[in-house]
């Protein structure tokens, strides 16, 4: 089973990473606002699946790496921590402005809306490498891979839709709120740390 100290540094990791804005929160956000929230499931529920369909294909291609080629994840274990540090230092200087456009037409189609997350969960080249940089660090050879893979997923899953539910829900109110000052900022930076934070315990660990 997975180690319980790596799921405390995953479980708040992955949820500020989650609960950031970015494509997928804004278009939450976007279609919640536009066309309800019930509606918008339809697209949580593609988003969801796309984003579970990278998580096991960067874990299983990782993993294959990790049993037949042990020197050569050592290497990965470093590129993928300078590029959590990477993406942990961009964060921080992001601007984070916050731009929602209201203007999603109302008749769309469920099949459409399943359609617009899952493609938006599968195109986006960040994800991949966020992916194959997190997840496997909290995988451990020494047990069934398939176990812990769940377990992950389960997080995963489970803190996207709490996010995206969040985003739809809160509408205008949350708009506002991330429009005002310097919270977005904060936010980044909160979860530009923790990926800073993991990326030098995945080099150094």
């Amino acid at each position: 089973m997975i180690d319980v100290a790596a799921l405390a540094v995953f479980i708040p990791t992955f949820f500020f990473v989650s609960i950031t804005p970015g494509m997928c929160m804004t278009l939450a956000m976007t279609l919640g606002m536009s066309i309800g929230v019930r509606r918008t499931l339809w697209m949580m529920i593609g988003e969801l699946l796309g984003v579970a369909s990278v998580a096991i294909a960067a874990v299983l291609g990782v993993a294959s790496v990790m049993l037949n080629y042990p020197d050569a994840f050592a290497i990965l274990k470093w590129v993928g921590g300078a590029y959590l540090i990477y993406i942990g230092v961009n964060m921080w200087r992001a601007k984070g402005k916050m731009s929602v456009d209201t203007s999603k037409p109302s008749d769309v189609s469920r099949q459409s809306l399943f359609t617009q997350g899952f493609v938006t969960a599968i195109a986006n080249p960040k994800g991949w490498a966020f992916m194959i940089s997190l997840l496997p660090p909290f995988i451990s050879v020494e047990h069934a891979v398939a176990p812990q893979l769940l377990v992950l997923l389960g997080v995963i899953m489970t803190t996207e839709f709490l996010s995206m539910l969040a985003y739809a829900t809160g509408g205008k109110s949350l708009r506002l709120f991330l429009s005002r000052g310097d919270n977005i900022k904060w936010m980044n930076r909160i979860a530009g740390s923790l990926m800073g934070l993991v990326g030098i315990w995945l080099i150094f660990g």
